[in-house]
């Protein structure tokens, strides 16, 4: 699954550390998740879009090839 946060991330000029800490999560794993080496639950993943103000789908790329 793809994403955006790392483009949405940098337009808000937020630091990873400050969206970890944000989220309660390490800034390693905001890390992966914007290499695409990590799926969030669906838990993190509303947390994300709650805190971006959009939605999950603004924020999560689904390829149902994939």
């Amino acid at each position: 699954m793809k994403n955006r946060i790392e483009e949405i991330r940098k337009e808000k000029n937020i630091r990873q550390e400050e969206f970890a800490a944000a989220l309660g999560v390490s800034r390693q794993t905001i890390s992966s998740l914007e290499n695409g080496r990590y799926n969030p639950s669906i838990l993190l993943a509303h947390k994300i879009a709650v805190y971006f103000g959009m939605t999950i789908e603004d924020v999560f790329i689904f390829d149902e090839e994939t």
